[in-house]
């Protein structure tokens, strides 16, 4: 899952990153109503986490133009300011829950991991491809009743190729959806993952199409 953070408390911001990419999410930052607008609606993000007092745009604006414009990506907005007023403008403008600071880390995530189970497509709490199972609120893989331990960047890809189980998922896909916008690192990461997910859940489930991608499918036998 890919999350967009638009908060010009560069602290915050920073603070909320890490804790969210150590959850197994990948995390993008801007500081500006201006960029997050921007960022948001070039990038396919599955959840923006917006702050109302920006500088540039305001997250009202922000979120207003988003949905102006058909984008239906989760928004949870945060703000410093208190009172049913803002609360009900925010949700008025498409916002799709509000947080106010300050508010406790383990809130903030226990919130955006029921929005987005509540997405559209791919929004079941449980996936499952055969005999495997992807519990998203628990984070959990267990394959023919056994639970396999994966780490939280494996996990993203997990999900991801679970979300479109039967689909062929590209490398730049992977990539795009597991890792942050500023990764520069070696594109070959996926395969390293790839190999530790098939080394861990066993033969059959994941499957390469030569020169397209991957493709998770219920394993036969």
């Amino acid at each position: 899952m890919r999350l967009l953070i638009v908060e010009d408390e560069r602290r915050l911001a920073r603070s909320l990153a890490q804790g969210l990419t150590a959850e197994g999410f990948a995390v993008d930052v801007v500081h500006t109503g201006t960029d997050g607008l921007h960022r948001a609606s070039e990038g396919a993000y599955d959840l923006l986490i917006l702050d109302i007092m920006l500088p540039g745009l305001n997250g009202y604006r922000v979120c207003a133009a988003l949905r102006a414009a058909g984008d239906e990506t989760p928004i949870l907005m945060l703000t410093a300011k208190d009172g049913e007023y803002d609360e009900a403008e925010g949700l008025d403008t498409g916002a799709d829950d509000y947080l106010t600071k300050p508010f406790s880390y383990v809130v903030l995530v226990a919130r955006v991991r029921a929005l987005l189970r509540r997405r559209g497509r791919g929004a079941a709490p449980e996936l499952r491809v055969g005999d495997l199972a992807v519990d998203r609120a628990a984070r959990r893989v267990s394959r023919g009743g056994s639970e396999v331990a994966l780490t939280a960047k494996e996990f993203a890809v997990l999900e991801h190729l679970a979300t479109r189980a039967g689909e062929v998922v590209s490398k730049a896909e992977i990539l795009e959806h597991s890792w942050d916008f500023a990764y520069e690192g070696d594109p070959n990461i996926v395969e390293v993952y790839i190999s530790a997910l098939r080394r861990k859940l066993g033969p059959g489930l994941i499957v390469t199409v030569r020169g397209a991608g991957y493709r998770l499918v219920a394993a036969h036998g």
